[in-house]
């Protein structure tokens, strides 16, 4: 977790708020050790520049959701669609 926390620029305690707001829930070592994936440090440092900006915790948390959630639907939408081309041109 140390080592997160370094590389986003923020304390232990806030990765911490981020798994207790169930943001984000790193896997942990045989030792016990917190380990995040890329995935989950791309999520604490969006929510780490919302707050930045003014957005209280819980709100960048819900924020931070629903861009993923309009991503992952945006990708979808894109593989659909190529795959109706796809059928129309074939």
């Amino acid at each position: 977790m140390g080592r997160a926390a370094e590389i986003l620029g923020v304390t232990p305690a806030f990765l911490r708020s981020l798994d207790t707001a169930k943001l984000i829930a790193p896997q942990r070592s045989d030792g016990g050790h917190r380990r995040y994936s890329r995935d989950q440090l791309r999520l604490a440092q969006r929510v780490r520049e919302l707050i930045d900006q003014g957005t209280a915790l819980e709100a960048a948390c819900r924020i931070v959701v629903l861009e993923n959630e309009l991503a992952q639907a945006q990708n979808l939408n894109a593989r659909l669609q190529q795959d109706m081309d796809g059928r129309q041109t074939g």
